[in-house]
């Protein structure tokens, strides 16, 4: 599965599935862990709304780092968690959720849907996932 389809995968997971955002990216990149799908989903569970419903880091960018900490086994993962989240505020123009679901001219800066998207193209720029 390519990096687009592992995006649009996490999206259905969120819409459709009942996924909360931070498990939708960790479920599609759970191939980069040495953790099961079912692991991930737990661990991801209480960062949704920006990190357990405080309305701070949004929880597909957490998920996305968290995979990156289990990929690098610890080593070198704060350098990849500031990339991913560079290119996650370029892609959402934000990181927290409050400023995320910020409604400007009627419409959130960058709804749920598209977090979880570009957490997953961010994850994998960073981390040369095609």
């Amino acid at each position: 599965m390519d990096i687009r389809e592992r995006a649009e995968k996490a999206v259905y997971l969120k819409t459709k599935c009942g996924y909360n955002c931070s498990q939708a990216v960790t479920a599609v990149l759970a191939d980069e862990t040495a953790l099961t799908e079912e692991q991930l989903k737990q661990l991801a569970a209480g960062f949704c709304a920006g990190m357990g419903n405080l309305e701070a880091t949004c929880g597909a960018l957490i998920g996305a780092v968290m995979i990156a900490g289990q990929k690098t086994e610890g080593r070198g993962t704060l350098k990849k968690a500031r990339e991913i989240q560079e290119s996650f505020r370029e892609q959402c123009g934000a990181i927290t959720c409050k400023d995320l679901k910020a409604m400007t001219d009627g419409k959130p800066l960058c709804p749920c849907e598209d977090c979880v998207r570009n957490a997953v193209y961010s994850y994998g720029k960073i981390m040369n996932l095609e």
